[in-house]
């Protein structure tokens, strides 16, 4: 069981950050495979400035302060009301679950039309590529000025958090991906930084918007008067985290079995049944406060993050949200915020929000025209009352002919099919139409490459696929910022607990990366926010590429081709193009060699020169 912990975050641009409880729980006569919860401090901490705070105020207060929350939290969920409603009766769009028409006749066609999801598996195809390649989606940015040291830091660091978040955290990947295909469809996702005990390192766990509740006129988490997030646990789950002491020791009862409409609607379009949910809702509320006994002395709300169970209203716990060494008490930020098109509020619009409509009725037009098709290959029709015809409830088989009974006339004075017409062919070029407008607004669309000439310029081609791909290359810019911050609470966590012995080695630099070597660097996500696809990408340095070719002495032209293979992906650049920088030491033998060859070599002041 991960214990999700939110205290364990860091902030960004901290030298020194402290968990916030000192608890260890061992049960002595615990059997092999039970586990034992340890919350322990990366420093020394005070004891009163981390206790629970509920622990030591009255129960009057404390239910006041919990009918006061949750009458904000109340009013936050119906702020986003119409956000929420939009996003829950657009997942019926998606089609993952088969169903049974019964009009407007019993097998009437189903087909939903995947214009939807086409898009957000395309967005979560092309973005998981870029922003997590194989390599790993770390790199790095020398602070300051530029020595020798802070480029081995750089290295260290960067192959350190590659290797934690490829290697270490096997979860990391999955969540991402994830958070892009319900980022796309919902327009917003989270992700909540912390230093989880159980698994005795950092975490960075996907969290779905529904689950974090924020006041819809706030701009952004960093200046929202509140932030709520949701969480589900199982009573023993809950229980383990109160005989840690991590919540108050009272009884809750058993949990109150209620799934919200966004739940239901979840369970619903993936095929579950599930109707109500065994487990407890408890309320993480990041908010801040001026509590009754603990007032600042300058009449400043403080921050505080206050756990609430939602059934029974009861308050868990009470900790300061802010380091202890902090003069001005900033609140300490634990979840970052993955946006998709900004919207009027703080949540943000998505695919359903934007294309929702352009689905429904490409779904209402495919399901005409197939509909229209069957009932033109299959037509029924009028017939007399006195007209009787063998086994007239079955189709007639090709080569079939059946006795016919009629009461006078020819036969067909008897039967009147009616009037079905074939698909509409306007209805085929609407259809055609809509999901063309769909795929330009979601920025989907393919490009014809017989549009394109092959004799174009590059610079013609490097304009065409900017225009095709600005909304999309501004969603990955936005995504891009979004990891930065992410990969800051994590480096802050990473570098609070880096171990001596770094089992990992890397190719270029020592052999462990030091805490000093995080205050050397930023880290940054590896995906470019000026591209947003690889071949956007190559056409850009095709065009450099040109323009060196009239001025070459002016460019570094081994840097711009080793640059173009990374970006193809080729691995090993740095052996196919060596540079002077890349060189090592050679012996006497092998550097007159190269130097009759005509290959570069370097001196280094520790050499033998005379030799």
């Amino acid at each position: 069981m991960a214990i999700e912990k939110s205290l364990y975050a860091a902030p960004s641009g901290l030298d020194s950050l402290q968990p916030d409880i000192q608890v260890e729980v061992e049960d002595t006569e615990a059997q092999p495979g039970d586990m034992v919860i340890e919350l322990l401090p990366g420093g020394e901490s005070s004891g009163d400035f981390d206790a629970n705070l509920a622990e030591e105020m009255s129960e009057s207060a404390l239910q006041s302060l919990a009918s006061e929350l949750l009458a904000d939290y109340d009013a936050d969920i119906a702020s986003r009301k119409d956000w929420l409603e939009t996003y829950t009766r657009g997942l019926d769009l998606l089609g993952l679950k088969n169903e049974e028409r019964t009009e407007p006749w019993p097998g009437a066609c189903s087909v939903t039309h995947p214009l939807l999801l086409e898009s957000a598996v395309k967005f979560q195809s092309e973005l998981i590529v870029e922003t997590f390649p194989s390599m790993g989606p770390v790199k790095t940015v020398i602070i300051g000025k530029e020595t020798p040291e802070k480029k081995e830091a750089a290295v260290r660091v960067q192959d350190d958090m590659n290797y934690r978040l490829t290697e270490e955290m096997k979860e990391y990947r999955p969540e991402h991906e994830r958070l892009l295909f319900s980022l796309s469809l919902a327009g917003n996702a989270f992700k909540k930084v912390y230093f989880d005990p159980a698994l005795d390192r950092q975490t960075a766990v996907y969290v779905p918007a529904e689950d974090i509740v924020v006041p819809y006129g706030a701009s952004s988490l960093d200046n929202a008067e509140r932030v709520t997030h949701r969480m589900r646990k199982t009573k023993n789950e809950l229980r383990r985290l109160q005989v840690a002491g991590f919540y108050r020791d009272i009884d809750l009862g058993e949990p109150m079995r209620v799934i919200d409409e966004m739940e239901k609607g979840k369970n619903k379009e993936t095929g579950l049944a599930a109707v109500t949910d065994d487990r407890f809702q408890l309320l993480e509320m990041h908010v801040d406060l001026d509590l009754e006994g603990y007032e600042d002395e300058d009449g400043i709300a403080l921050p505080y993050i206050i756990t609430i169970e939602k059934g029974t209203s009861n308050v868990l716990a009470i900790r300061r949200n802010w380091l202890e060494d902090d003069k001005l008490k900033m609140r300490r930020q634990h979840f970052v915020h993955y946006g998709y098109i900004p919207g009027f509020g703080f949540y943000s619009f998505g695919l359903i929000h934007l294309i929702g409509g352009h689905t429904k009725a490409a779904t209402s037009l495919t399901r005409q025209l197939i509909d229209a098709g069957t009932l033109s290959n299959l037509p029924g029709g009028l017939k007399a009352r006195g007209l009787r015809i063998k086994g007239d409830d079955t189709p007639i088989s090709p080569g079939e002919f059946r006795d016919v009974d009629i009461p006078s006339g020819a036969i067909r004075d008897n039967i009147l099919p009616l009037p079905y017409k074939e698909p509409s062919a306007t209805l085929v070029l609407l259809l055609d139409k809509i999901v063309d407008d769909g795929r330009r607004m979601a920025a989907t669309a393919d490009m014809q490459v017989s549009d394109m000439s092959a004799n174009s310029p590059v610079g013609t081609t490097l304009a065409v696929l900017e225009r095709m791909l600005k909304v999309l290359t501004a969603v990955q810019a936005r995504i891009h910022y979004a990891m930065k911050q992410e990969f800051k609470l994590l480096a802050a966590i990473i570098r609070d607990n880096t171990p001596e012995d770094y089992s990992y080695e890397p190719e270029v630099g020592e052999a462990s990366a030091k805490q000093s070597d995080y205050d050397m660097v930023e880290v940054i996500p590896v995906s470019d926010p000026n591209a947003a696809t690889m071949s956007q990408k190559v056409v850009q340095y095709q065009a450099v590429q040109q323009l060196s070719q009239s001025a070459p002495h002016i460019y570094d032209l081994p840097y711009l081709h080793r640059q173009m293979i990374e970006v193809l992906g080729v691995k090993n650049a740095e052996k196919i193009i060596p540079m002077a920088g890349d060189m090592k030491p050679l012996d006497p033998v092998s550097e007159n060699m190269a130097i009759i060859t005509g290959k570069p070599v370097k001196a280094f002041l520790y050499q033998d020169h005379e030799a």
